[in-house]
């Protein structure tokens, strides 16, 4: 089994398009203002984003992009006007991640973890 994509809600998906194209996803399919999809930069994996009436009550959604070039990537949106609840840090877990929110308020950790990402020294085997 792959993972084929993500999808999230959305009350606003022309706004969300804006904010995920600033990250460097690939629009493929524009059905707005109902739904989106994009490609991510590298692999497989794609990323939807469905209009909603309202969004998710509680922790809502995390969504987790790696780059092996975080603290570059982070300065470059930064640039671009995004702004991070959490700059790049190195995290006990033997990721460094920075995080921030897209226009609906989901959490986005951008992140690098290298080889500890599926094989960290704690891995049961």
């Amino acid at each position: 089994m792959n993972l084929n994509q993500i999808t999230i809600p959305s009350l606003n998906v022309e706004k969300s398009v804006a904010f995920y194209k600033a990250l460097g996803l690939r629009l493929i399919v524009d059905s707005i203002p109902t739904y989106v999809r994009f490609e991510c930069p590298e692999g497989d994996a794609t990323f939807s984003i469905h209009k909603v009436d309202a969004l998710p009550q509680g922790n809502g959604i995390s969504i987790y992009f790696e780059h092996d070039e975080l603290d570059k990537l982070v300065a470059a949106l930064e640039q671009k006007g995004l702004v991070f609840d959490q700059l790049p840090e190195d995290k006990p877990w033997l990721w460094r991640e920075a995080h921030l929110k897209d226009p609906d308020g989901n959490t986005l950790i951008l992140y690098h973890a290298g080889a500890n990402r599926k094989n960290p020294p704690w891995r049961v085997v």
